[in-house]
């Protein structure tokens, strides 16, 4: 998703419903289109209104200010069957499903989005009984795009989806969203500095934040994807105080994913057998794949892979080079196994975590048992009762070597975190990143 211009003339923005409605007595059969227009008005709509992020990292800068955006260009299109209403109780085939739940998606013309949202209409993830609408949010140029992909999933003909919406402006998009998956974001380019794209993609953040703030269902829960995604989520839930903090994840599934297949192929098994995989830390060069708490076949994986200068000198960068080595084989980032490990994150939030496994999530710190710094968003271990919460795994262990390299991520957490201060509400920002540390693939 490009970085939406940011300015102070009045909002006219079209946000187009594609969507098979629910029937009721205010909703024609007959209808073909639901639009809804926001025009320049004296009494213009407060959830119409973006917000510009006036930022410095020299000068001391107050909390975001809320302004009005320029005109977007009027859009609207209705997509076939998703205009014609429904009524899911009516249906001998239906009527026992689940209540419809709204997912919206940031960035979803792009690449990782085109893979992840066809697992979502499928009913892959949340189950064969449960009706989904989908909320797609893009920007002013990939609007044309969305219009594209909501033709895609019309020709896909899932039964569960029921309603597709697409629109530009956040505001509208994520109105009343059970679930936000924020994929769109700017990439880092030739030359930009890590600071320069924790502001910029800040910016995107703290205005997707207030957002949901406004707008989403007070137990949204929130995954982000967008990198830096640990600093992108705090900025995310800073600015959304009404929204539990505990809601907020950011993605780190890719990278445990990744380190068990890389257990499973020294140590001659399937990646099935391998459990108990945290990601601690950042998702960045620092993070730390936990291969002291890890199990091959329910055995420690030291015990296992005898190997311990592999494992404490290899693997680790094994697991953080992946995402590079892929490109350099295929030409393209890793956007279908981004889609998967999205997909399974949100399926162990809603899944039962199976007795004594875990898995690994960005999620706040605050109230942790591992003494990690308080108010950063930091990757641990997490089971769920398949409600959508989760809880912090207690009974880990920890060795000198695992503390140490746990340090130097929560170090660069904690620097992220004074890069972005003028984002968050804390006052003056000051950066001290030590190192570039983007994974590689991801520049």
């Amino acid at each position: 998703m490009s970085v939406a211009d940011l300015t102070t003339s009045p909002v006219t923005s079209t946000y187009t419903k594609t969507s098979s409605r629910l029937h009721s007595p205010q909703l024609s059969l007959s209808s073909t289109r639901l639009s809804v227009h926001f025009s320049r008005s004296p009494r213009p709509n407060p959830r119409a209104q973006n917000f510009k992020i006036t930022c410095s990292v020299n000068s001391q800068v107050p909390a975001p200010v809320a302004v009005q955006t320029e005109e977007a260009k009027s859009k609207s299109e209705c997509f076939g069957v998703f205009c014609q209403t429904y009524d899911l109780k009516a249906e001998e085939e239906t009527k026992s499903w689940k209540k419809l739940i709204n997912v919206a998606v940031s960035g979803a013309a792009g690449m990782i989005s085109n893979h992840l949202l066809f697992k979502l209409a499928s009913g892959e993830v949340f189950g064969p009984d449960q009706p989904i609408a989908l909320k797609l949010l893009g920007s002013e140029r990939s609007f044309q795009a969305l219009e594209g992909v909501a033709m895609e999933l019309e020709d896909s003909l899932y039964p569960l989806l029921r309603e597709v919406s697409i629109g530009i402006n956040p505001y509208e998009v994520f109105e009343d969203v059970e679930w936000a998956l924020l994929i769109g974001a700017k990439p880092r380019g030739p030359g930009m500095e890590r600071a320069g794209l924790l502001d910029i993609n800040g910016q995107i953040f703290a205005e997707q934040g207030k957002a949901l703030n406004a707008v989403a269902s007070r137990n949204v829960k929130v995954i982000v994807v967008g990198n830096p995604c640990n600093t992108n989520a705090l900025i995310c839930l800073k600015n959304a105080p009404n929204i539990p903090a505990k809601n907020f994840h950011a993605l780190t599934r890719l990278d445990e994913n990744r380190a068990k297949c890389q257990l499973a192929l020294k140590a001659g098994v399937f990646y099935d057998k391998v459990s108990n995989m945290t990601i601690w830390g950042n998702h960045s060069t620092t993070q730390v794949p936990d291969f002291l708490n890890a199990r091959i076949n329910g055995i420690p994986v030291k015990e296992v892979i005898k190997d311990h200068k592999w494992l404490e000198e290899e693997f680790t960068e094994k697991v953080q080079k992946r995402g590079g080595v892929l490109i350099q084989k295929w030409g393209r980032s890793s956007a279908a196994s981004t889609a998967v490990s999205i997909a399974d994150a949100m399926k162990s939030l809603v899944t039962p975590t199976p007795e004594g496994d875990w898995f690994s999530s960005g999620v706040y710190t605050s109230g942790n048992p591992y003494g990690i710094a308080q108010d950063i968003v930091f990757s641990m271990p997490c089971r769920s009762k398949g409600d959508g919460d989760y809880e912090l795994v207690k009974d880990v262990t920890f060795d000198e070597y695992l503390l140490k390299r746990i340090a130097k991520s929560e170090a660069e957490l904690l620097a992220e975190k004074r890069c972005v201060a003028h984002l968050t509400g804390e006052g003056v920002a000051f950066c001290d990143l030590p190192e570039d540390t983007m994974l590689p693939g991801e520049m």
